[in-house]
C-alpha cells in the first residue's frame, strides 16, 4: 500500500488537505478511526448549529405576539430535537464519502500510528492491522474535550460537549464550566429550551478572548435570558454521590453551593497526540502541541501536521487552511504562510459574536494609536424591523496609516458579516474605502460601514 500522501484524520483538516492533495495529482489515502468528517461534522461545528437552530426557531414561537402573530403556546420535544441534530450530522458525514469517492481518495478505517521509515500503521476495530507506506505522511487528528483535575468526566453528571449533544432526556438544571464559545453556546442551548443554567467562568469576563466591549454585551444578553453568570470564579469539587450534583464553587464572595442535574465541562480543548506513535517517530512536541514550521513540517522529514494538534487558533476553518498550505508546498505550488491574525472566530449563541484581528486591548499593547467606531443595531433599520435590537459593530483602525486593525461584532446574523472584514483586512482597505464602499440598505451590514464612518466623524445615523 504505496502512496504520496497518508492523512491521518479526516476533520476539516484532514478531509479537506486529502481531497486538495487529489486535486493535485497525488494518489491519497485519508485514515479515520471513528466516522468521517472528524469532531467538526458529527460531534462538533454541524450538530451543535442544528440545536442552537431548534432553539431559535423555540424562541422565536414563544416570541410570535412581539411579531404580531398569535400562536398557540410551543412545547420543545427534546429527543426530537437531538434526534434533528444527530440527523444533520449523518448527512454531512455521508456528504464527505461521496467526495472521497468523487476525488478517488482511499478511506481506511482504523486507529493510525505513524511509524520511522514514512509508514503508517493502522489497527481496525476487529483487532486487524495493516501497514502503509506514504512518501508524505500528515498528522491531523484534532482535539478532544479538556478534563479539568478537579471536574472529572463520568459522562452521566459531569459530562463533555459530546455527551451534552445526546442528553437521553432534558435537564431542569445545568452548570457550565468555561465560557469560551463551546460553553456560552451550549448554554444558550439549553436555557432557551428551559433549563435553569449557571455559567462559571474563572476570567473576569465571559467570552475572555474577546473584545471587552463584546463581553460586557454578551453578558447582558445572558441575563436576559435568564443565565445566571458567575465570573472570577472557580469549580472547586463536584459531589454526585446524590440523585443530582452538588458544585462548590469559589467566587470573589466567599465559596457558594449550587445543585443541578447536569455539570457540563466546556474549559477548552486538548489536542490528540498521544499513543499516535510520535515518540517512536522522534517527532517533537512542545506544551502539548506537535511543533511544525510555517509550512507545517515537523522535526522528522515527510512528516508534518496540522489542525488542533499543533499551535494556532482551534478552529475547523484554520485546520483547512494549514491543510490546503502544507499540500501544496508539499506539490511544489506557490504557497504562502497562513497569517494567524486575520483568522476569523464566530460564536453562535444569540445574538452571536464575530471577530477578527487585534482587540482594543491587544491594539493598544502593541503601540498603535487608534481610531474607532462603534454602530449599535439599535440604530439599524433592518435590526429594528427584525427585532434583533442587541449588539454593535465595532471597528478599530489604525490612526496614523487607516490599516483595519481588528473587528469585533455581537448580535444576529453578524457571524455571516465578518467574512467581508476577512477580505478587507486581506486586501489591506483602509477606513476611508470602507466608508466610500456604498453597502445595501437596509442591512445588517450596513453597520459596517456606519462604524468607519463613526471613526472618522461621518457617521450619519447615529
Amino acid at each position: 500500500m504505496n502512496y504520496d500522501l497518508i492523512v491521518i484524520g479526516s476533520g476539516p483538516g484532514g478531509y479537506v488537505t486529502a481531497i486538495r492533495a487529489s486535486q493535485l495529482g497525488l494518489k491519497t489515502a485519508i485514515v479515520e478511526r471513528e466516522s468521517l468528517g472528524g469532531i467538526c461534522l458529527n460531534w462538533g461545528c454541524i450538530p451543535t448549529k442544528a440545536l442552537l437552530k431548534s432553539a431559535q426557531v423555540f424562541e422565536y414561537i414563544n416570541h410570535a405576539a412581539d411579531y404580531g402573530i398569535n400562536a398557540p403556546e410551543a412545547t420543545a420535544d427534546f429527543a426530537a430535537v437531538i434526534k434533528r441534530s444527530r440527523g444533520v450530522a449523518e448527512g454531512m458525514s455521508k456528504g464527505v464519502q461521496f467526495l472521497m469517492k468523487k476525488n478517488k481518495i482511499d478511506v481506511i478505517m482504523g486507529t493510525g500510528k505513524v511509524k520511522p521509515g514514512n509508514k503508517v500503521e493502522v489497527k481496525a476495530a476487529d483487532g486487524t492491522q495493516q501497514e502503509l507506506n506514504g512518501k508524505n505522511i500528515i498528522i491531523a487528528t484534532g482535539a478532544r474535550s479538556r478534563e479539568l483535575p478537579n471536574l472529572k468526566q463520568d459522562g452521566k453528571k459531569v459530562i463533555g460537549y459530546r455527551q451534552a449533544m445526546v442528553l437521553p432526556e432534558q435537564p431542569k438544571s445545568m452548570v457550565v464550566v468555561g465560557s469560551g464559545a463551546i460553553g456560552v453556546e451550549f448554554a444558550y442551548f439549553y436555557a432557551t429550551m428551559g433549563t435553569k443554567v449557571t455559567i462559571v467562568e474563572f476570567m473576569e469576563n465571559v467570552v475572555p478572548v474577546e473584545d471587552e466591549d463584546v463581553s460586557k454585551q454578551l453578558l447582558r444578553s445572558l441575563k436576559k435570558t435568564g443565565i445566571e453568570v458567575l465570573t472570577s470564579s472557580s469549580v472547586e469539587s463536584v459531589d454526585t454521590s446524590g440523585a443530582g450534583c452538588k458544585v462548590q464553587v469559589k467566587t470573589a464572595a466567599g465559596m457558594q453551593t449550587i445543585e443541578c442535574d447536569i455539570v457540563l465541562s466546556a474549559a477548552g480543548v486538548v489536542a490528540n497526540i498521544e499513543n499516535i506513535g510520535l515518540e517512536e517517530t522522534g517527532i517533537k512536541t512542545e506544551k502539548g502541541k506537535i511543533v511544525t514550521d510555517e509550512f507545517y513540517n515537523t522535526s522528522v522529514k515527510g512528516y508534518y501536521a496540522i489542525g488542533d494538534v499543533v499551535g494556532g487558533q482551534s478552529l475547523a476553518h484554520v485546520a483547512s487552511a494549514e491543510g490546503i498550505i502544507c499540500v501544496e508546498k508539499i506539490a511544489g505550488q506557490h504557497a504562502e504562510p497562513l497569517d494567524y491574525n486575520n483568522i476569523p472566530g464566530c460564536t453562535y449563541c444569540t445574538p452571536e459574536i464575530a471577530s477578527v484581528g487585534y482587540t482594543e486591548k491587544a491594539a493598544k499593547a502593541a503601540g498603535y494609536e487608534l481610531k474607532i467606531g462603534k454602530f449599535p443595531f439599535s440604530a439599524s433599520g433592518k435590526a429594528s424591523a427584525a427585532g434583533a435590537k442587541d449588539g454593535f459593530v465595532k471597528l478599530i483602525f489604525d490612526a496614523k496609516y487607516g490599516e483595519l486593525l481588528g473587528a469585533h461584532m455581537i448580535g444576529a446574523n453578524v457571524t455571516e458579516m465578518i467574512a467581508e472584514i476577512v477580505v478587507a483586512r486581506k486586501l489591506e482597505t483602509t477606513g476611508h474605502e470602507m466608508i466610500k464602499a456604498v453597502h445595501p440598505h437596509p442591512t445588517m451590514s450596513e453597520a459596517i460601514m456606519e462604524a468607519a464612518a463613526d471613526a472618522y466623524g461621518e457617521v450619519i445615523h447615529l
